[in-house]
């Protein structure tokens, strides 16, 4: 699996930026169509309620970020199943908890150490952490976990050697 830089990950948002409204959703239903069970989890409601709608929404858009990068350099893959999915997300949950930081941003350095794909874990990062700061942030302090894992998720099923 080709590294994917974050180059290209800053072309894939500029590019997403640049479109129409009618082209964007093309956009999503090509990931959709090319990944099912992976958009299936991204929009089911059970896995993420402690969202609001706007981090939904900005959970897919980040998402879509990421295969769009991961596509534009190693191709289109084969679609992704549920146990895949499962156990990367499992995998994640234990990195998380197995660090001992008080500081969020601390607790996700455990996702740097053995990454083929750092720009990928650091884009995630970023999109969770940008405005942490800010009481009136995208991202919530609550938010930012099943985010940051979710995305983590994506970035891990996508790149998987299969």
């Amino acid at each position: 699996m080709k590294f994917v830089s974050e180059k290209i990950i800053d072309a894939v948002i500029d590019e997403l930026d640049n479109l129409s409204d009618d082209a964007y959703e093309r956009r999503t239903e090509q990931f959709a169509a090319a990944q099912p069970v992976l958009v299936a989890y991204l929009f089911n409601d059970e896995n993420f309620h402690l969202l609001n709608e706007e981090e939904k929404g900005y959970l897919q858009y980040l998402s879509l970020i990421a295969w769009i990068a991961v596509t534009k350099v190693n191709g289109p893959s084969e679609p992704v199943s549920e146990e895949m999915i499962g156990e990367a997300e499992e995998k994640n949950y234990e990195i998380l908890e197995a660090s001992t930081a008080k500081n969020f941003r601390d607790r996700l350095n455990g996702f740097f150490e053995n990454t083929p794909q750092e720009d990928l874990v650091a884009f995630a990062e970023e999109a969770v952490l940008e405005d942490e700061d800010d009481p009136d942030a995208l991202v919530t302090k609550e938010g930012r976990e099943p985010i940051f894992i979710a995305v983590k998720t994506v970035i891990d099923v996508l790149t998987a050697e299969r």
